[in-house]
């Protein structure tokens, strides 16, 4: 009982009496059946920030499904198209309309009036509370004002037309519009979900991150990639390797050299001295070229570039190698590949079988102690790491990464994670070991989060080189599950012809994609059971044009990457999946590709989404039906009992004069 008027105690500074207390429970209980809000999912980004931006901004086909809505058969199809880009990019919009609008003051008012009705329906399912604060600051009177206003009802009429005439009158219009637009799209979505790789092979992952970071509500289910920067940022240096590579292999170096201002001078300095007329052929950017005929149109930046791929990639390995050396317990034996290689003969002996060699000529490769860096080698990486480290802006991107994100996440009742569960070829969670104890599942990843952490954070240094030590096992090794996959083949991607090597058999996870029993004992494993529950998970994209399908285990299980990441769209055939989840259920989006923002002004084009409905709720979800439901039913009894106590005499009320 003590502990309990010690509670109520600590509630009534907050609710004096039982007038207070009681409203709360008024406003609570209202806000508890409101619809559901708009849940959007999006994964494998993979730095393609403008596609990303455009599913943004159009909501996966949200906002133009508010549109007919709201305006039905009363608007052409023409009109809803030039409405819909009026939201997604006002400011490009308006220069178009401005300049060949004849009337513009008429096309103002018509615009300013639809604009209201569709930010009324887009906040319909929102508390005033929330879409004042949600309002720009310079028209949230104005707005609110229409919003709520009738100019059906003659004793409103000319109130609410003449709002808008002044509006136009002062010249703040087209301020206006852009306002209402943003005020839409924020509105529409309620919570973002980025499940996993918004780094590596796109040119803008520095762009996103910035959009990210202004993002209303957002959180990140960390992928592969992004934990290789996360190791890059904290100062591992196989991690660092890796990052440049795969920069330099995919022509992003300006990604690193100009988004975030990392020096490679250091590093382009020691390939010119040691690969200044190597033709560095197995070295080419990925997809750069259609045949090797094609070297003659070389620029002197690219050779360069291509260069410096090969420095980077012979350290990463020697790099890799020390860390495997020194963690006998990752198990990763078989990736020392550098001691294999026979240089007289040009050959690599892989699994006992010896192979010829694409290229060469390692001049920094000392047979007798292959993993060792050379003195040149050391400086630069001491000089790269210390530029990663220093980075302001790349540190406040991977801190947002921390503070907004985890290896996984359960919420409304979904399980997001961006990889899968490792498991052993009959279904069972697999036993890993790490720092002499065994993990499998939830525990599993759990611990892989807190060592994620403690490689960026941890004040011990034990626990920060344990911890950065797990950042780089998380990027590639057989048993993370962000991986999985029984190796990652990059050196006999690079050096060996046979493409037998270049294989990366997955973990029994993606075999049993179909197994509902294995979809079903995930979901209990992290709590959740139901018709209603789902596993949503990127990673592994989903090959559409062969005819396969993002839902499996009879829709428990959604994989959600479709190849957004133009590297990956020849092989899906489309440019990504998205997922919508609102009040009436989940809607799957399968994406063409984004043209320009440009076309989508000027044309009126858009992302061609096909839908495909996952689940249709038979009642429509409301807020008590989610987790921050769960939290308000749990304050509202918390109320009730503040309540009981000021009417007993337990607590006595407090009345301010």
């Amino acid at each position: 009982m003590e502990q309990e008027i010690r509670f109520y105690k600590g509630l009534a500074k907050q609710y004096p009496n039982v007038a207070s207390a009681a409203t709360e429970i008024i406003n609570l209980q209202a806000i508890l059946n409101l619809p559901k809000g708009t849940e959007h999912f999006i994964t494998d980004v993979h730095g393609e920030y403008l596609q990303f931006r455009h599913i943004l901004r159009n909501a996966s086909g949200a906002i133009r499904r508010k549109i007919d809505d709201v305006f039905g058969p009363t608007l052409r199809m023409e009109e809803k198209k030039e409405l819909a880009a009026l939201i997604y990019y006002p400011r490009e919009k308006l220069e178009q309309v401005e300049a060949k609008e004849k009337d513009i003051e008429e096309w103002y008012q018509v615009t300013i009036h639809r604009m209201i009705l569709l930010c009324r329906s887009a906040a319909s399912k929102y508390t005033r509370s929330k879409v004042r604060k949600a309002m720009p600051t310079d028209f949230a009177y104005v707005i609110e004002e229409l919003m709520s206003g009738r100019p059906d009802e003659a004793d409103q009429e000319a109130y609410y037309n003449e709002i808008i005439h002044s509006v136009i009158t002062t010249g703040r219009a087209r301020e206006m519009i852009v306002a209402c637009a943003d005020l839409i799209r924020r509105m529409v979505v309620d919570h973002l979900h980025v499940v996993g790789d918004i780094y590596d092979r796109g040119p803008s992952p520095h762009l996103i991150m910035d959009s990210l970071m202004n993002h209303h509500s957002v959180d990140i289910q960390w992928g592969n990639h992004d934990i290789l920067w996360m190791g890059a940022a904290a100062g591992s240096r196989p991690c660092i390797c890796n990052v440049i590579r795969i920069a330099a292999r995919y022509g992003n170096l300006a990604t690193l050299e100009e988004g975030y201002g990392i020096n490679l001078l250091p590093l382009a300095k020691l390939a010119m001295e040691y690969y200044g007329d190597d033709p560095c052929l197995c070295f080419r950017e990925q997809s750069a070229y259609q045949n090797l005929d094609q070297a003659k149109h070389l620029t002197l930046d690219t050779s360069l570039e291509e260069k410096m791929h090969k420095a980077i990639t012979i350290m990463q390995f020697k790099i890799e190698g020390q860390m495997i050396l020194s963690h006998p317990d990752f198990g990763m034996e078989d990736r020392l590949l550098l001691d294999k290689i026979d240089l007289s003969q040009g050959s690599v002996t892989i699994d006992g079988i010896s192979y010829p060699m694409k290229d060469k000529h390692f001049p920094t490769l000392d047979p007798e102690h292959p993993y060792l860096l050379t003195e040149q080698e050391q400086e630069v990486i001491d000089q790269i790491q210390q530029s990663f480290m220093h980075c302001e802006k790349l540190q406040q991107h991977i801190q947002f990464l921390y503070s907004h994100g985890s290896l996984y996440k359960v919420y409304n009742g979904n399980l997001l994670y961006h990889g899968c569960i490792p498991l052993t070829k009959d279904g069972k969670f697999l036993p890993v070991r790490l720092f002499g104890k065994t993990y499998t599942g939830r525990a599993l990843y759990d611990v892989l989060d807190s060592y994620a952490r403690k490689g960026y954070y941890a004040t011990d240094d034990r626990e920060r080189i344990r911890g950065q030590a797990i950042l780089w096992y998380l990027w590639e090794n057989p048993d993370s599950p962000v991986f999985g996959k029984e190796k990652m083949a990059t050196f006999e991607r690079y050096f060996v012809a046979d493409k037998a090597l270049h294989v990366e058999p997955k973990n029994p996870y993606y075999q049993m994609l179909n197994d509902e029993k294995m979809a079903d004992a995930v979901l209990k494993e992290f709590g959740l059971s139901g018709a209603d529950a789902h596993i949503i998970n990127g990673h592994i994209p989903v090959e559409a044009k062969a005819g396969e399908s993002p839902v499996k285990c009879n829709g428990k299980l959604l994989i959600i990457d479709g190849g957004l990441s133009k590297a990956y769209q020849p092989k899906t055939g489309i440019a990504g999946y998205t997922l919508i989840y609102n009040s009436y259920g989940l809607v799957l989006a399968a994406h063409e590709p984004f043209t320009s923002v440009a076309k989508a002004v000027e044309q009126g084009s858009d992302i061609h989404s096909d839908r495909i409905l996952v689940q249709q709720v038979l009642k429509r979800k409301r807020v008590a039906d989610t987790d921050i439901g769960r939290e308000l039913k749990e304050n509202v009894a918390d109320l009730q009992g503040l309540l009981e106590a000021y009417r007993t005499g337990l607590i006595p009320e407090r009345h301010e004069r």
